[in-house]
């Protein structure tokens, strides 16, 4: 396959990381460049293409670019081959025997940090402003987490000493968060659900927490504006899974906050979407969501109505930026969406016709 020249595939990135809001003529033009880019340059994607029986010169709309099952992750090495390699890494997901491992090779890891970089200031603004805790103590012990290189790189960009991962050393987060609480400072943490939930039970019984609390409150310092609990992940098999909607009543009361954010990623993906309120989840403007019928996975459903998610990752120029997800989600007018949970295959045949 031949190459993309340099110039043009700069040209084409910094596109990615320019589209304004209310240009979704401009973003679907972008997407449909990519899509003929990867046909091209992409032998996995091609293949699944042509195996569909999709004529390239038909695509002209979102809706008529063929999704890759995500399971295609796990069984090929989805890359486009567009320029020479520069900067590679390779991230894997936390896979089990049942699921098996999914590996995304990037190619150019400048891409994933301007992404997950530029999409962190257009939700909370610049890293700098926080001090940033990781609580990810299950991503760390498995190794090539994108979501450990994305906290970490956050981290460094915060600039703050006390920054850093905390694995499963609880008392000492406490303690941080405490004083950090004290100094009115600005504060991300970003946890995985097992292990906030355990944070949790044990920060509303720290002794030193009612007296941060009542320090605050003499000074009239708001503590929602400045304390972020951001939850990603699930349980991990570490606890019982439960539904979001318990999982924060639990942190909102034990962390005393009015509000937990979730953030929706995975290793097939180089951007992320956030959930700050109501768990209506939103995406950077390189990004966005479209919703199939369970039954008929060519068929588009309109807002409100319950299906499959397919994301357009823009940022994913190096592997795939089309990718059908096995998340049940529903779309709003505004673009924003929900979870709805997982999908079994073996239950939802409409689905499944994608991988057959």
């Amino acid at each position: 396959m031949s190459k993309t020249p340099l110039s043009l595939y700069d040209n084409l990135t910094e596109r990615i990381f320019s589209l304004e809001k209310n240009t979704g003529s401009v973003f679907e033009e972008t997407a449909l460049e990519i899509f003929r880019l990867q046909y091209a340059n992409n032998k996995v994607y091609k293949g699944f293409t042509d195996a569909l029986g999709i004529k390239i010169d038909a695509v002209d709309s979102l809706t008529k670019i063929p999704f890759l099952p995500i399971s295609f992750f796990k069984t090929h090495k989805v890359v486009t081959e567009i320029v020479e390699p520069k900067q590679q890494i390779t991230f894997s997901s936390s896979g089990t025997t049942q699921t098996g491992t999914s590996y995304h090779y990037v190619n150019d890891i400048a891409v994933y940090e301007k992404s997950f970089l530029q999409c962190f200031n257009l939700f909370f603004g610049n890293p700098s402003n926080y001090c940033v805790l990781a609580l990810l103590p299950s991503y760390i012990e498995r190794g090539g987490s994108s979501l450990v290189y994305m906290a970490q790189k956050l981290i460094d960009e915060s600039k703050h000493p006390q920054s850093g991962f905390y694995l499963d050393d609880y008392d000492t987060l406490i303690q941080t968060i405490s004083t950090l609480k004290q100094e009115n400072r600005k504060i991300v943490l970003l946890g995985v659900s097992y292990a906030l939930l355990d944070l949790a039970h044990r920060f509303s019984s720290f002794n030193g927490f009612a007296e941060c609390e009542k320090h605050l409150a003499e000074r009239n310092v708001s503590l929602i504006d400045n304390f972020i609990v951001m939850e990603t992940g699930g349980m991990k098999g570490r606890r019982k899974e439960m539904l979001k909607e318990e999982l924060h009543a639990i942190l909102k009361e034990k962390l005393k906050i009015s509000t937990v954010y979730s953030e929706y990623g995975m290793t097939e993906l180089l951007s992320q979407g956030y959930s700050l309120q109501n768990g209506l989840f939103q995406t950077p403007l390189w990004m966005r969501v479209l919703i199939r019928d369970t039954n008929d996975p060519f068929n588009y459903l309109p807002p409100d109505k319950t299906g499959c998610i397919n994301v357009i990752d823009l940022a994913n120029i190096n592997s795939c930026s089309f990718i059908a997800t096995q998340d049940l989600g529903k779309l709003h007018p505004d673009n924003s969406f929900e979870l709805m949970g997982r999908f079994d295959n073996s239950d939802i045949r409409g689905c499944n016709l994608l991988i057959q």
